[in-house]
């Protein structure tokens, strides 16, 4: 498995991980939907200043979005730009954060099946059970110990929140090997300009104060970094295995929520977190091996020569991430492999 991308996905969980307990404190006093909206403008702000100072080094990074690429991002913006942080921050006005930050696992049972039943990549036996574990330990999150009954609406707020990421993390997939940081800015402007223009139209008021310049903060970092290193680590793991390491993000957000709100659920915060971590833990070890084929093919994309599909030469000795034209033969190998940008094949 590609460890540069593992180191990735593990940075964008934490990073992502302690959002719902600081949205919670957040929501507060910024109606769900202009919260949303700022946090992915702070995302693009953070993400602009970082590719301007590198732009001014001399080390900008060109785009090679094409034409056919628009609309998987479109449809990315859409779904997890847009629609997944407002259904998330109204799912957080009406739940706890330790609750919202454990259902945030459901992200990767909904970008695996999705993975699975739209884009034929691979599902054992380990996913389904895992998918049971963290259904159940969902249905436990919904209690609500301070009126002793379960708050469905809520839960189903961010339920549904996953599966619009869910759905984001399968169509970014299909460019994660064009500029990371090209595509979460675009999804961080659109999505905070249209979450924007929708709490204008509600008349929510976006007059500018220091809550508003604590929140876009907190959105470059823990929207804007979080995006570029789970679009970074998509390219090595494929979406589906993006989405089980992305798991790590639920747990860093449940005990952020314990020590900085203090939140206590009563006897289902036990059984919920074991069936949660069951469910992570399922989904990471499935391991995946067969012969399969790779057809001989032309194509241009960020790689490296130590990952086993790029064994071409250069004039020049060239070591780390570069980008060219560069030409795969056809081969039938069988190794363990993830649904990377190598291996989408049907099984």
């Amino acid at each position: 498995m590609n460890t540069r991308s593992l180191v990735y996905i593990l940075l964008s969980a934490i990073l992502f991980g302690i959002s719902p307990p600081v949205a919670k404190i957040l929501v507060r006093n910024i109606p769900p939907v202009a919260l949303a909206g700022f946090l992915y403008l702070g995302a693009f702000l953070g993400l602009f200043l970082f590719w301007a100072i590198k732009r001014s080094l001399g080390a900008e990074r060109k785009v090679y979005l094409r034409k056919q690429d628009i609309p998987w991002l479109g449809g990315a913006i859409i779904a997890g730009g847009v629609l997944a942080p407002i259904l998330l921050m109204k799912g957080l006005s009406l739940i706890s954060g330790f609750a919202a930050s454990l259902l945030l696992n459901l992200e990767s049972v909904a970008t695996a099946l999705i993975a699975f039943m739209i884009f034929k990549e691979h599902a054992g036996k380990r996913f389904w059970a895992a998918l049971i574990s963290m259904s159940l330990g969902g249905v436990l999150l919904s209690w609500d110990f301070g009126s002793g009954q379960f708050n469905i609406l809520g839960s189903a707020m961010v339920v549904l929140a996953m599966l619009f990421w869910g759905l984001d993390n399968n169509l970014t997939s299909m460019i994660s090997d064009r500029d990371p940081i090209f595509i979460a800015m675009s999804k961080g402007l659109a999505g905070g300009l249209i979450s924007l223009g929708i709490a204008a139209s509600l008349g929510v008021s976006l007059a500018f104060s220091a809550k508003i310049i604590v929140t876009l903060l907190f959105g470059a970092f823990s929207y804007g970094l979080s995006l570029v290193f789970f679009i970074m680590a998509l390219q090595g793991l494929g979406a589906a295995r993006a989405g089980a390491f992305f798991s790590l993000a639920p747990f860093v957000g449940a005990a952020v929520s314990v020590l900085i709100l203090g939140e206590w659920m009563g006897w289902v915060m036990l059984p919920a977190t074991l069936l949660m971590i069951a469910g992570a833990m399922l989904m990471v070890s499935e391991n995946h091996e067969h012969e399969h084929r790779h057809a001989r093919v032309m194509h241009e994309h960020y790689h490296r020569h130590d990952d086993g599909h790029h064994t071409h030469e250069h004039s020049a000795g060239i070591e780390g991430y570069h980008i060219h034209a560069h030409l795969h033969e056809e081969v039938v190998h069988s190794h363990p492999h993830c649904p990377d940008t190598h291996h989408r094949h049907c099984h």
